[in-house]
């Protein structure tokens, strides 16, 4: 039988989060439930909170965001074999998929031809409702899409590696990004403050662009070996064609060509940031160089464990501002401004005294 569980959520798209008891579903032979400890803030639990992404992905309301979760085991079915009760785990952005496709055999499973089914405001294929995410203090996950935490990183500060993390880890990695290349993180918010200490930590020569100075500390203290004023264009002109790989981590509108023009031949820019609008793009800038222009989106789940694995070997996490869910509401105006350095995660104790 289901169980009853507690949670925020918002009951439409201008209400704030507010306490509601919803239900979670009862476990099968494969899955795993447990208790939620830390829920990272993701600037996309605003936009779905907020159905700012309408046109592509609606929001069925009453919504739970999170998608950044780590708790302790408290139950297994009887055919689980990875996970014991008491045992710390995560879970991403992915909770369900096909298991049985190309993609999901490929260990893609975000990409899996039949649907992947996301941590919260997504169709459960176990209910027939909506999933809802870990703005709750518990969760019931198969086990294929439940991760270990490694135990020697504080669980707070690795919440945010299951989205944030992976993100930025997934492209570096693909692309091989590793000694003797020279690299370019566009952007140090919750995604580029990752970009910088994993390109930092697979050996690269990494290079930060942000728009404000007041992050130049910041930038060399996570590990960049430069940082560039982006809008200081003589700063800019000194490093033309001269990357390997630029990862862009920006969601506001920007100028993409300003860092294709960067880019070496057979060079390529990858987008993780999200902007609402199209960008202009000149097809030469592309043609003289053979230079690329990619996306990515989160890892499957073997890279993601592959991620947090490499996290506990080189003693990387997200930097954090701990929260109570009490103060989630302010957390979104706060990350609205920009007010965050560089990731909100909820201590879920506290819902216990909602």
């Amino acid at each position: 039988m289901s169980t009853s569980a507690k949670s925020y959520a918002a009951q439409s798209a201008s209400s704030p989060l507010a306490p509601l008891a919803i239900e979670r579903r009862t476990p099968t032979d494969r899955d795993v439930a447990f208790e939620i400890l830390f829920c990272g803030v993701c600037h996309s639990d605003l936009h779905q909170a907020r159905n700012e992404w309408q046109s592509v992905m609606p929001t069925v309301y009453p919504c739970v965001p999170g998608h950044e979760i780590v708790g302790r085991v408290t139950s297994v079915g009887s055919a689980v074999t990875k996970f014991k009760p008491g045992d710390m785990v995560a879970v991403g952005c992915l909770v369900d998929s096909c298991l049985e496709c190309t993609q999901c055999k490929r260990g893609l499973e975000v990409f899996c031809e039949k649907g992947c089914t996301l941590t919260y405001n997504a169709p459960d294929k176990h209910t027939g409702k909506v999933t809802y995410g870990g703005y709750s203090d518990s969760i019931v996950v198969n086990e294929s899409f439940v991760l270990r935490v490694p135990s020697n990183l504080d669980p707070a500060a690795v919440a945010p590696l299951l989205c944030a993390g992976i993100t930025t880890y997934s492209p570096l990695h693909h692309w091989n990004v590793g000694p003797g290349k020279k690299v370019g993180i566009v952007g140090l918010g919750g995604l580029g403050h990752m970009g910088v200490k994993f390109a930092h930590a697979l050996g690269a020569h990494t290079v930060l662009f942000t728009t404000s100075e007041s992050k130049v500390a910041d930038g060399k203290r996570l590990g960049a070996d430069e940082v560039v004023i982006s809008k200081n264009a003589e700063e800019m002109q000194k490093h033309a064609g001269s990357f390997d790989f630029i990862l862009d981590c920006v969601s506001a509108p920007h100028d993409v060509m300003a860092y294709l023009n960067l880019i070496k031949v057979d060079g390529n820019l990858v987008l993780v940031g999200a902007p609402d609008e199209p960008f202009p793009v000149a097809a030469f800038g592309l043609i003289f160089g053979r230079k690329s222009i990619s996306g990515s989106a989160i890892g499957g789940i073997a890279e993601t464990q592959e991620m947090l694995d490499f996290c506990a070997r080189n003693n990387i996490t997200s930097d954090i501002e701990l929260i109570p869910i009490q103060k989630i509401n302010e957390a979104y105006d706060r990350l609205l401004k920009g007010d965050v350095r560089y990731r909100f995660v909820i201590d879920m104790a506290s819902l216990k005294q909602s």
